[in-house]
Order: structure tokens, then sequence, then C-alpha cells
């Protein structure tokens, strides 16, 4: 599991946090079900382990399910697993992600997006706790806390009938609503802190640090990405630097008409760099650095990629595997 950051940096001081924070305090102890509502990279998943790992399941598994990420034809076998020979390639049997959470807690992300097919088997597990394999006749019983997030608004889901109201009316016990950053820019400052004592750790280097101005600046900023944009903004100041990352979005003076072709064309490109670097440094990450599959993933050449690492500036910024870093911005 992911370690979780302070309950002063999760929660920051804004009074909206404030109330999210005392509300979960009252739920983490309980067993009922909880909706975590927010945009994007607002910080749900963490909030969901915070309060998995302050109530008395703490014991088991946090058990993630992200219900976009998965075809329905899929998901189906995910959560409650299935027998051997239940269809072609099920050569053995498999317990879903529902077993893995017994007396634990079963995180289902983006629960807007279930299949409308599975939303009524999830409702009838919910229930009473009892589902089968596919392909197994035999019924299961498992004990677990359930936690569902969503970006979307389920009462308009449900007035169009893509969301089933009475599985609504199961999840939605405790809402909790996670604000944007923009709401709480405040926190911003810890929140800068944290990011930059996490990253120097993990790519052993050094940054520059962000003085008043710089703050000031990022707190003006408008986060449509949330905490989540302001993670990805600090990973680059660690590895690029300043000049790359914190004031890449200054307002620039008024050109004269006859540069204005040639400023298009140079922001078009550094653009398109920028999108590079990010989609590259994802890849290196996600593959613990090693070019080759990282190259393999990008389906690109190792040639090509080691041209594009060295033109993004990242050539040098790792020499060992990452250390694993708290994520915040879920």
């Amino acid at each position: 599991m992911n370690l979780l950051p302070p309950d002063g940096v999760l929660f920051g001081q804004s009074p909206e946090m404030q109330e999210v924070r005392q509300r979960a305090e009252k739920v983490c102890r309980t067993n009922i079900s909880v909706l975590l509502v927010g945009a994007g990279g607002t910080g749900k998943e963490v909030l969901a382990r915070w309060i998995h790992k302050h109530s008395t399941l703490c014991n088991g598994q946090f058990v993630k399910v992200n219900c976009a990420a998965i075809p329905g034809t899929l998901l189906e076998s995910e959560l409650f697993g299935y027998e051997r020979g239940a269809f072609t390639g099920a050569y053995a049997s498999k317990p879903g992600r529902v077993e893995l959470a017994h007396n634990g807690t079963l995180f289902l992300d983006e629960i807007a997006d279930l299949d409308p097919s599975l939303q009524s088997k999830l409702l009838h597990f919910l229930q009473d706790g009892r589902f089968s394999r596919i392909g197994d006749e035999v019924e299961r019983t498992v004990k677990t806390r359930l936690i569902c997030a969503t970006n979307k608004d389920l009462q308009e889901e449900i007035d169009t009938q893509r969301f089933r109201a009475d599985l609504y009316y199961r999840i939605n016990v405790v809402q909790l609503r996670l604000p944007c950053l923009r709401e709480r820019r405040g926190d911003i400052p810890a929140l800068v802190d944290y990011f930059l004592d996490q990253f120097q750790k993990q790519f052993a280097k050094q940054a520059e640090s962000l003085n008043e101005e710089r703050l000031r600046y990022l707190q003006e900023l408008n986060w449509p990405g949330n905490i989540r944009e302001l993670s990805n903004r600090i990973t680059r100041h660690v590895l690029i630097g300043a000049n790359a990352s914190i004031a890449e979005e200054r307002p620039q003076p008024p050109q004269p008409a006859d540069k204005v072709v040639a400023s298009l064309k140079s922001i078009s490109k550094e653009a398109i760099r920028s999108i590079e670097r990010s989609i590259i440094l994802e890849a290196l990450r996600t593959n613990q650095w090693n070019r080759r599959r990282t190259a393999k993933a990008l389906k690109i050449s190792y040639r090509g990629l080691i041209y594009k690492i060295r033109d993004a500036g990242l050539g040098s910024t790792r020499t060992r595997g990452p250390k694993r870093t708290p994520e915040i911005g879920t």
C-alpha cells in the first residue's frame, strides 16, 4: 500500500478540508459505505486509503478497482472471480477483487462508469455480502468496507438512466466532497513543501527552493488538474529546473504583429516538446527507468528514445530504481 502523507498535508488548513476531516474521523471506525465526490486529481483515493488505515479493518487489504479502466466484459471476472473452465482461457480458478478485500476495504473508483449490466449484481452483493464466481453455483460470503469515488454528478447519471437509483442510495450512506485546489489555495505552500521533499528524495536530486513570489504565483493559478497537476509541476521543477516548470505559464508581454506567426510556431513546438517530455517521464517511471522497455512501450526505437531523453533534459535524472513515493493527487 502507498504511504500516506501527514494529516496536516492531506487535510491542510482550509475550512472545506477541515470539514472533510471531521466527517471522515466520525465514519472511519464504522463499517458504513462512503461516497467520495470531487474532480479528478483532488485526492479521493488517498482519502479512501486514510479511511481504511483508521478503520477497524485496517489489517485487511485495501483493494482498488477502477471501473472506468476495465472493460465491462472483463470487470465482472475481476470483481467476482471465476472458476476453471468458466470461459475460454480460464485454465485455473481465480478469486476476484471482492474476495481479496475480505476483512478489508473495497475501493471502487469511478463508480459512475460501472457497466449497467454489473450494477444490479453489485447491488445484490452489497445487500447481503453474498456472490458467486463466474461458472460457479456456490455462494460465497465476504465482509468488506465499501468506499466509492466519482467525479461525475450521480444524480444526473440517474436522471439519464445511466446509473441505478437503488445502487446510489446503497453506496451514498455518507458523502464526502473534496474541494478543487483553487478552493483551498492557502494549502498550496504546504503541498509544495511536501512534494519538493518527496521528489528530491525519490530522484536523489537537490532542487531550487521556491521563494515567496513563486509561491504566490502558484496560488494564483487555476489548477484544472488539481493536486495531481501541482504534483506534476513540482516533479518537473525537481527534474528540469524552475525555468521549465514553475515560471513556464507566466503571462508574456504583447508582441508586435509581425512576430505573431513566429510566436505561434514557437509555442506549438514547445507545447509538443512539453507533452513528449511528460509522456516519456511517465513511461520511464512506469518501467523503472529501463530505457529498452520504455522504448518498446512507446513503440519507438531505442535510439530514438535516447535522443528524446537528451532533448527533454532527462538524461541524468536517474541512476537507480525509484523509491516509492506517496501520491496525493488521485
